[in-house]
């Protein structure tokens, strides 16, 4: 048996994989400590499919641990050690403005106070050193050191090429009788580019203290259970033992987001749509990621809360919009959805936990997708009187009717998530019309038409487990070992048996670290113009030819940025090697008959008209209809065509 388990801002989700055979289920996430709500979810899906957990082989976890500290701010106390006279690198940044028209929008606060930048006596250059560590005035400086320091940075010039003077520091550090967490720069992240390097293994250090509990607590809650050791999902969308994601707590920001986004690939895939925009719409937010040919987008980097993070990470933009958004009134009079939620606790008020905000699952009750008679799955039962006060009072301010308000807060939260979809599609060069739109998560397939009609998309895709897809993405997650090396290679020094030699010993060590008998390496090479400021990342062979990346590259840049330049010399930055395992089977099909349960009404645009309502996964149908699924809920509108692929996904075709 396969076990995942995905936490999410409202609810945690479970899937059991037995053979064939799929279960699911949720339970409150529990956002003072989330392993609590992972308990409750195993327990749930084990007494679900009638087993033990002792039957569990693997056990693999997708968190928000470490998205929410870093937003938070509640992180541990770190120091920074890095070279003399470039102890300011993660203030001083890339000295550009947050926002470019809002001269009063601000970064975040560093991570570290001055008082914690520590500077190494130190200094290599790119052949190597010039100027010898001195260990004494190392020694005498952190004899210095506060008390209350948990963690430390070690990020020193040129550390990625010639790291000893780091591995020299992080023994020092390790050799003093206290207990603090040592990140170094050329094991967290090992690329060029001080800042980038030096903001990413800040963030490391920050993280991993408190990931190292999360994990220590939740391994022994499992251990009492009788589950195996979890593995944790990590930014990049392989799985990796807890106890390395807990030495590298920046390695896993995207775990939760990550699961969703490598289900949805493998699913469209298997549903004829290897090309596909993958929407998680959970109750707090909606990540929006890209599949092409059946493998999800990754990114060398990116920031997360304002935050440099350089990086293997599977490529998602997040918005504030989920079923838990809270819709509000600006100062403009105008309406707005989100970006704060209800979260799980009190949540929105049609579910009776106190909430008292409209939010768009209260909206989406009162325009009759959702049946207050029907609990929600996490045995969630909806209130439409509470609905209606909520939405009403929001009404009143705006000017509108119940129905207006309620449709009014639908279509907004619809734009918000349609905007995702073009920043990761129209704005990277791609059309929207072209792919496929997968929808899953709890809210996704109430509102996947209506973003598709925004983007003139014309298939939508909606697995059955929608509403615990990430779970099932965990289930399908590959063991893998990412590593990255910059070279900077250009030239004649840009051949086949260069890249060759940087992608073996990378495999090698991959291969040593994940320590699976079959493996997989995959190479992906980061180019650009000589003279440009970034990099597009190219896959390639093991021993490419340079040519073949050339030409790779010319049409990459060609679809990105509207032209190339073919006369130019090419540059290698950087070789991205992954090492995975094989990835488990997901079974054949994973949906259930269908029941038709009657009909009941529901506003699509400015028309209430009469649905049917559908329990299960229908062969198929017309709208308008409800499609009433395990742990989610799709809106067929009217003029759209439902049918059921082989492996039970449905396929919803807009006519006309």
């Amino acid at each position: 048996m396969l076990l995942g388990v995905d936490v999410g801002g409202t609810f945690t989700d479970a899937a059991l994989l037995d053979g064939d055979r799929l279960t699911t289920a949720k339970s409150p996430s529990t956002p003072s400590d989330q392993s609590e709500g992972v308990v409750a979810a195993v327990e749930s899906v084990l007494e679900r499919a009638g087993a033990r957990a002792g039957d569990v082989e693997r056990f693999v976890h997708g968190m928000t641990v470490g998205t929410n500290a870093l937003l938070e701010g509640k992180v541990a106390r770190t120091a920074l050690f890095a070279t003399e006279g470039f102890t300011d690198l993660e203030e001083l940044g890339r000295q550009a403005r947050a926002e470019l028209y809002r001269l009063c929008a601000a970064h975040p606060p560093p991570l570290v106070p001055p008082e914690l930048r520590v500077p190494v006596p130190e200094r290599n250059g790119p052949e190597g050193v010039l100027r010898e560590l001195d260990e004494a005035e190392l020694e005498s400086k952190l004899d210095r050191l506060p008390e209350d320091v948990e963690s430390a940075a070690v990020c020193l010039l040129w550390g990625f090429r010639h790291p000893e003077h780091e591995r020299r520091v992080a023994e020092h550090l390790s050799g003093h009788d206290r207990n603090v967490h040592v990140s170094t720069s050329h094991e967290t992240v090992g690329v060029f580019r001080e800042y980038e390097r030096c903001a990413t293994t800040i963030v490391d250090a920050a993280l991993s203290p408190l990931l190292r509990r999360y994990l220590e607590r939740l391994s022994s809650r499992a251990r009492d259970a009788g589950l195996p050791q979890p593995d944790v999902m990590l930014s990049g969308g392989g799985a990796a033992a807890a106890g390395v994601a807990a030495r590298h707590g920046s390695w896993t920001v995207l775990s939760g987001p990550a699961g969703g986004a490598v289900g949805g690939a493998r699913l469209a895939e298997r549903a004829g749509s290897p090309d596909a925009v993958c929407l998680d719409m959970g109750g707090t937010s909606c990540d929006v990621s890209v599949s092409r040919a059946g493998r999800v987008r990754e990114t060398g980097g990116r920031e997360v809360g304002g935050r440099a993070l350089a990086l293997p990470m599977v490529d998602v933009h997040t918005v504030g919009a989920g079923g838990g958004s809270i819709a509000w009134r600006d100062a403009g009079g105008a309406l707005r959805v989100g970006p704060r939620s209800a979260g799980a606790d009190p949540g929105p008020a049609c579910y009776r936990r106190g909430g008292e905000e409209p939010t768009v699952t209260d909206a989406n009750l009162l325009l009759g997708y959702l049946d207050a008679a029907s609990p929600l799955a996490g045995g969630v039962e909806l209130d439409a009187g509470a609905a209606e006060r909520a939405v009403g009072e929001l009404g009143r301010e705006l000017g509108l009717s119940l129905q207006e308000a309620a449709a009014g807060i639908v279509r907004v939260a619809s734009t918000e998530m349609a905007r995702a979809v073009r920043v990761m599609t129209v704005e990277r060069g791609v059309d929207p019309r072209r792919l496929a739109l997968l929808a899953f998560g709890g809210a996704g397939p109430l509102h996947a038409a209506a973003i598709a009609e925004e983007l003139d998309m014309r298939l939508v895709l909606v697995p059955p487990s929608s509403g615990v897809l990430s779970a099932v993405g965990l289930i399908a997650a590959e063991p893998r070992r990412d590593l990255v090396e910059s070279v900077l290679l250009t030239g004649d020094r840009l051949s086949r048996d260069a890249a060759a030699e940087v992608v073996g010993r990378l495999a090698e060590r991959g291969a040593k670290e994940l320590g699976r008998s079959e493996q997989d390496v995959r190479a992906t090479y980061d180019l650009r113009y000589a003279g440009q400021a970034f990099e597009l990342s190219i896959a390639g062979d093991a021993r490419p030819e340079p040519d073949d990346l050339r030409r790779a590259f010319d049409a990459a840049h060609e679809e990105r940025y509207g032209y190339s330049d073919p006369d130019a010399e090419l540059e290698l930055v950087t070789v991205r090697v992954a090492v995975a395992a094989r990835a488990p089977e997901l079974p054949a099909r994973l949906a259930a008959e269908a029941e038709r349960v009657g009909s009941r009404p529901a506003v699509f645009g400015s028309e209430r008209v009469e649905a049917a309502v559908v329990r299960g996964v229908p062969d198929a149908l017309d709208g308008p209809a409800i499609v009433e699924l395990a742990e989610s809920t799709l809106a067929v509108p009217p003029g759209w065509h439902c049918a059921t692929a082989a492996d039970g996904t449905l396929v919803m075709e807009r006519r006309g």
